[in-house]
């Protein structure tokens, strides 16, 4: 039958061999993504790699070359490093658990058919899918201390809410629940998903044993859920440490640097004071720090399912 099919093949190069037109149509087809990933990948890596080692202001011609000083300066003269990624473990801790927790239940709600769940997904789903910087605009008018819609709401049980985003006890607690519900929509749907393949015979069985809804679900249903879990918590997590138009719009890393992540820093050193050589510096620390993260949560996760 192959040989058949390359006999009925039109020769469109016939001066190369069969193996050769092989491997050239294979090139042809991956060439798209081999082209994406030099050009939008693996180029700005090597890019950032050395401009982390130069020193250069951005408004110069010529980038000066320093070595590992950048480095040194960030990890161990530099203090604001280390506060700057202090917070961003904070905004992790907090967005992590509890868009993962959020998620889960409205997926164990709405995972099953009844009237109006089409309705309320979409509900949920709709800010994933909003402009990040509309979004953070709306809930800065929201959590303004005067006139804002969250402190006329909790006016109305008789609580004085504070300037949610002009007091540091507060300004990082209001941009983390922002962020979680804007994007709890989307670890919903993974979650809906890994729900709906599980085999209600399974669930079934155990009900007919006298299990209760809790032991079915901490025996079945989450161990099954587990994979969906492991994605989730790597993709929440990264996305985290990637957080950069709410905390641009709604706080501008204030106050007093109580909101200032990683990824707004790279961009204060890289576009506001034109240090890129520091800045790219910082990108490839970001970039370890993650790497490491996810890693140590694989390693972890895979630990637990076996």
């Amino acid at each position: 039958m192959a040989s058949r099919d390359n006999a009925a093949r039109p020769a469109s190069a016939p001066w190369l061999s069969l193996k050769a037109r092989e491997m050239l149509e294979a090139w042809l087809f991956v060439s798209p993504t081999l082209i994406g990933f030099l050009v939008f990948f693996l180029g700005p890596l090597v890019a950032i790699f050395y401009y982390s080692t130069t020193e250069w202001n951005l408004l110069s011609q010529q980038a000066t070359f320093v070595g590992l000083r950048n480095f040194q300066n960030a990890l161990l003269e530099n203090p604001d490093f280390w506060h700057v990624v202090r917070n961003s473990v904070i905004f992790a801790l907090g967005l992590v658990p509890l868009n993962m927790a959020l998620a889960l239940s409205l997926a164990l709600a709405l995972s099953r058919p009844f009237f109006g769940v089409v309705f309320f997904r979409t509900v949920f789903f709709a800010p994933v899918v909003t402009s990040a910087i509309a979004w953070a605009i709306v809930w800065k008018f929201m959590l303004q201390g005067e006139g804002g819609a969250v402190n006329q709401m909790l006016a109305w049980i008789g609580i004085d809410g504070p300037n949610w985003l002009r007091e540091p006890n507060w300004a990082m607690a209001a941009v983390i629940v922002t962020r979680v519900i804007k994007m709890v929509g989307l670890n919903m749907i993974l979650y809906i998903a890994a729900l709906q393949s599980i085999p209600r015979d399974y669930e079934e069985a155990a009900a007919l044993e006298g299990a209760s809804r809790w032991q079915v679900f901490r025996m079945i249903t989450w161990p099954l859920l587990a994979p969906t879990t492991l994605v989730i918590m790597v993709l929440t997590t990264i996305g985290s440490f990637k957080v950069f138009d709410h905390i641009y719009q709604m706080t501008g890393g204030g106050p007093e640097n109580g909101t200032l992540v990683l990824a707004f820093y790279i961009y204060q050193q890289g576009f506001k004071f034109f240090n890129v050589g520091y800045a790219a510096a910082l990108a490839l620390i970001m970039f370890v720090i993650v790497m490491a993260l996810t890693l140590v949560q694989v390693m972890l996760r895979r630990k637990e399912m076996e």
